[in-house]
């Protein structure tokens, strides 16, 4: 049962939602077609420190996905996400929870509030979640989130390694070796940690989605490290798709380009000013908002949609094209 305060937040939310977009934001409206007008630079200035709250996020970032129709896809399945609290991450949550399936939701203890709101929106839509704040550059952290996701649940279908760090540099000088660190521990090595102990308890079906970058695929000035770990993240998905075929077990990534999330003005090389940018440079002129980025992850989880695809890495980058 949803606590009343949280069911009384979420409904908050949806009006809050239905005001900003015209239309009802409930999964089971049937909103009328629309051109699609999400908000586009300039936005606010703002900066904030890591790792970053949605709630202090201006605009709110989007991800009840009110034109989304769900149909069962991911009934009776259990789902891990990382970064489960805020961004892709929550809007992946939902829209799963909108499938049928219960999610288990990883974060930092930083992110509470914002995980405590994902939840009450997954309680909402009829599915259990469980919250398990903790740090993933922790090895065993790593492993204790597979084995606690398997006794709540009582199995694992879906992994969904989202969790991420960054920070613009100047130039590789500024890089420091902790820094390298943190972000390869955060990135892949937490992909790899997850997957390992996932595989010990996933049947066949069963799906592992992680969310690399286009800076995997096109490199990005001021990201080389954070861009060495989405490439990584590719060559991982590209030989585990090999490696997983004979055990019926599909594993792919979703390269998204800009999003809006909190990623990006608690990043701490990213000024105010160009917050407010952010986004501006792509093709379509705005970032992604995060309900734009969760019907991939639908589309790689599920076995009426994507059965023939494994070792792929789905490009969402708004216009930016690559043969990668």
């Amino acid at each position: 049962m949803v606590p009343s305060s949280q069911a009384a937040a979420s409904q908050n939310r949806t009006s809050a939602s239905k005001t900003s977009r015209g239309t009802d934001a409930s999964p089971d409206a049937t909103p009328s077609p629309q051109v699609v007008n999400e908000p586009k630079p300039p936005f606010q200035e703002q900066h904030q420190d890591k790792p970053g709250l949605e709630s202090r996020l201006e605009p709110r970032p989007r991800y009840h996905a009110p034109h989304y129709k769900a149909a069962g896809k991911l009934s009776g399945k259990a789902a891990l996400i990382t970064g489960g609290d805020s961004g892709i991450g929550r809007a992946v949550a939902l829209m799963y929870a909108r499938e049928g399936a219960d999610v288990a939701l990883v974060y930092l203890p930083q992110e509470q509030s914002d995980a405590d709101e994902t939840r009450a929106d997954v309680e909402a839509a009829g599915r259990r979640c469980l919250l398990m704040p903790g740090d993933l550059t922790d090895a065993a952290f790593c492993n204790e989130v597979i084995e606690r996701t398997v006794s709540e649940f009582g199995k694992l279908d879906i992994l969904v390694s989202n969790a991420a760090y960054q920070n613009r540099k100047a130039s590789l000088d500024e890089v420091t070796d902790e820094e390298f660190d943190r972000t390869f521990k955060t990135n892949i090595y937490a992909l790899f940690r997850l997957t390992r102990a996932a595989l010990k308890h996933m049947q066949p079906g069963s799906a592992i989605v992680a969310t690399s970058s286009e800076t995997g695929i096109l490199g990005s000035h001021q990201l080389p490290d954070y861009s060495a770990t989405k490439g990584a993240i590719n060559a991982f998905v590209k030989t585990m798709g090999q490696d997983l075929v004979e055990k019926g077990i599909r594993i792919n990534a979703v390269a998204p380009g800009p999003v809006w999330t909190p990623l990006n003005p608690a990043d701490a090389g990213m000024t105010p000013e160009r917050v407010s940018q952010f986004g501006k440079s792509n093709p379509m002129g705005r970032p992604a908002q995060p309900e734009e980025l969760a019907p991939a992850y639908v589309f790689l989880a599920s076995d009426a949609d994507s059965s023939y695809i494994t070792g792929t890495i789905l490009q969402v980058m708004g216009g930016e094209t690559s043969g990668g």
